[in-house]
């Protein structure tokens, strides 16, 4: 559950500001946590039934063809933009672990190290299933925790920083407010943990007597609070450190101790190639089933090879024209996660449960859909701006 939007948590602190910010960050925490407990609940609903997809469970509440409309298209934008936005991590990571412990070396092109991390994902991405990759799952989940600890804590180590300031970094109202935007569709990005928790509940054996909600909801919360643990030291502390000039990713902000640094963004490389994986699957058995269901393709090995490795290609060449990892957190955050995050889950419980009109339930979730609607219109903007602002002096491919 603990993704890479993790490093950005400080920038996107510093884009809010202390009050907004930390409102921000806890509110997000709440409603998440409450949307994943509704898709844990609405898996297996339906006696003798699993709603093993996303999209399965969105037919089932909108209709055949209405449902997939409404799901499949925000599901694909979502882990789609999640596998570029790991793309660039990866490539980034990667050069920063090499600019620490080469410090002599020739400069290298980003992209060259993008990819670098994408030809991992080429062997990667013939892995069958969820199962196959339970390893490298394994080893992203403590990746992702070792690489948060020493973010905070190096942090701590480095202290306050000679005339830190805490107000706002833009100098116009306008800057400000499309920092703001942004920052918001970082935080969304951060919690991007939806789409896959049906695959992911799929996997679990499941009993009349032991439904699997019992132990993915147990799971869940064990999740979130590693969450809270390595979210909120990060985003707090990062920010407290280094206020309004901290980098969009925290751990090319921090320098020494050197070893310490290096190693955390190998434990992000480790972590984004994982998770890749898990956000790719979905993807590809989309792809496939299209391919062999709708257009009649038969189900063989080297169709398999053909549009995983069309997949991967694709994603690298997007990451490597527009590296900007802030930028990209901010446009997908609200654009893609925003929607299938904070506010689907709740249209779909009210269209299933149809709980009573202006009852407890019924508010809960139609607050969580206005603020996820504004969440997905407002966003985007700001992470457009910041992407067209960078690309502005940026060289592609360079």
């Amino acid at each position: 559950m603990v993704g890479a939007g993790v490093l950005s948590l400080p920038y996107a602190m510093s884009e809010l500001g202390w009050g907004p910010g930390v409102t921000v960050m806890i509110l997000s925490w709440i409603i998440t946590l409450y949307t994943l407990w509704q898709m844990v609940e609405m898996h297996e609903m339906v006696p003798g039934r699993r709603f093993d997809r996303y999209h399965e469970l969105g037919q089932y509440a909108f209709g055949e063809k209405l449902g997939l409309y409404i799901v499949v298209p925000q599901q694909l934008v979502c882990e789609v933009g999640i596998d570029i936005v790991y793309m660039v991590t990866g490539g980034r990571s990667l050069k920063k672990f090499h600019d620490l412990v080469c410090k002599d070396c020739k400069e290298i092109k980003l992209t060259y190290f993008i990819f670098i991390f994408a030809s991992v994902h080429f062997v990667l991405s013939h892995l069958p299933d969820f199962n196959s990759i339970s390893v490298v799952s394994l080893a992203a989940a403590i990746m992702s925790l070792s690489y948060s600890t020493i973010a905070w804590t190096a942090s701590v180590h480095k202290g306050v920083q000679p005339n830190v300031e805490y107000g706002y970094a833009a100098t116009t109202t306008s800057g400000t407010v499309f920092n703001i935007l942004s920052a918001l569709g970082d935080v969304a990005n951060a919690y991007a943990g939806h789409n896959v928790v049906l695959e992911i509940q799929a996997a679990m054996p499941s009993t009349p007597e032991r439904p699997s909600k019992i132990p993915m909801w147990r799971s869940v919360v064990i999740a979130y609070i590693v969450v809270a643990l390595c979210y909120f030291p990060v985003a707090f502390i990062g920010y407290w450190m280094f206020g309004n000039v901290v980098d969009d990713d925290i751990l090319i902000s921090l320098e020494k101790p050197v070893w310490l640094i290096g190693m955390a963004n190998l434990f992000v490389v480790v972590h984004v190639i994982g998770s890749y994986q898990v956000y790719a699957m979905p993807v590809f058995d989309m792809m496939e089933t299209l391919l062999v269901k709708k257009l009649r393709f038969k189900p063989t090995w080297y169709l398999r090879f053909i549009t995983r490795n069309i997949y991967v290609a694709f994603t690298m060449i997007v990451g490597m024209s527009f590296p900007f990892f802030g930028g990209l957190l901010g446009f997908f955050g609200g654009f893609a996660f925003a929607p299938t995050t904070y506010f689907l889950p709740c249209i779909i419980w009210l269209a299933i449960r149809k709980p009573p009109r202006f009852s407890l339930s019924w508010f809960t979730n139609w607050i969580c859909i206005v603020l996820g609607v504004l969440l997905m219109v407002i966003s985007p903007i700001g992470g457009l701006q910041q992407i067209i602002v960078q690309a502005k002096n940026y060289t592609f491919f360079s």
